[in-house]
């Protein structure tokens, strides 16, 4: 019995056979991608692209509204310290910086 269920785990470990004359599956090149198309007839890759770009835009502009108040409530201040509003703001730049690296590195 235990030469039996070390037989089945051994046959299940190895797997199955495969033919040799099957060849392995090539991924598409990188040129002839099988675009998606959305039920409109538009490229969904176009679609996220220019959904993307609106986001990155509109990040843009908020990133640089932030930017603006932390150097003005740097500038107000005279010493070194700085108010938690003025870090969540930092923290919010941070993120909508990565939100947008991220987006861009996605292609």
């Amino acid at each position: 019995m235990k030469r039996l269920i070390l037989l089945a785990v051994l046959a299940g470990a190895l797997g199955p056979a495969q033919d040799p004359r099957q060849r392995p599956e090539v991924p598409p090149a990188p040129g002839k991608s099988d675009d998606i198309r959305l039920p409109n007839g538009k490229s969904q890759r176009e679609e996220m692209l220019k959904a993307d770009y609106t986001r990155n835009l509109a990040d843009a502009t908020e990133l640089s509204r932030l930017a603006a108040e932390v150097k003005g409530d740097i500038e107000k201040n005279d010493r070194y310290a700085v108010s938690v509003k003025t870090l969540k703001k930092l923290d919010e730049i941070t993120k909508l910086t990565r939100n947008i690296h991220g987006r861009l590195n996605r292609y």
